[in-house]
């Protein structure tokens, strides 16, 4: 990618304005098979996830170049997205969390089950959950967007609103 000319917004300037947009949380998750006997589960907290088309069904999913989701979405065809609710704050930080060596324990009490596609874990509870398998990797800047191919779409059972970020912080419609 080639630089552009001209002038262009800091970043603390593009945070700033792009905050003013509230945001649904989505848990990202895969089954990386390849670490371990039994594989490892592998999520990630993400605001960066939207509808692309809906014949054939396809989504986005925006993720940090160079860290563990993407490594591992780089190797596995299939995975799944968590629609959060608003009583599913604690996970969405949870899995935020920078630097974490493995999320193991962070599974361990979470209450989810394994989609039927993809074999990734569905957060128990979610509003509504995507499996998809990947059919294009988008290098962007300091991020990848992978489309998925949307193999399951199923709405949860409505209990409550979404969890959405806006401004910084995790809040919910009132």
């Amino acid at each position: 990618m080639t630089p552009l000319d001209g002038p262009e917004a800091t970043p603390e300037e593009f945070r700033a304005a792009l905050g003013q947009l509230a945001s649904g949380v989505v848990l990202v998750t895969a089954h990386d098979a390849e670490d371990g006997p039994r594989g490892e589960d592998v999520g990630m907290t993400a605001t960066a996830f939207l509808s692309v088309s809906l014949d054939p069904p396809l989504v986005l999913i925006s993720v940090r170049e160079d860290s563990r989701m993407e490594d591992v979405l780089s190797r596995v065809e299939t995975w799944a997205v968590s629609v959060l609710a608003a009583d599913q704050r604690t996970a969405a930080a949870r899995f935020a969390m920078k630097g974490r060596v493995s999320d193991r324990l962070l599974f361990a009490d979470l209450p989810h089950h394994r989609g039927e596609q993809s074999g990734s874990p569905l957060v128990d509870g979610a509003l509504a959950t995507v499996e998809c398998r990947t059919v294009d990797r988008i290098s962007a800047g300091d991020h990848v967007l992978f489309i998925g191919h949307v193999l399951e779409a199923k709405v949860g059972a409505p209990t409550g609103g979404p969890l959405l970020y806006f401004r910084g912080q995790y809040r919910h419609l009132s």
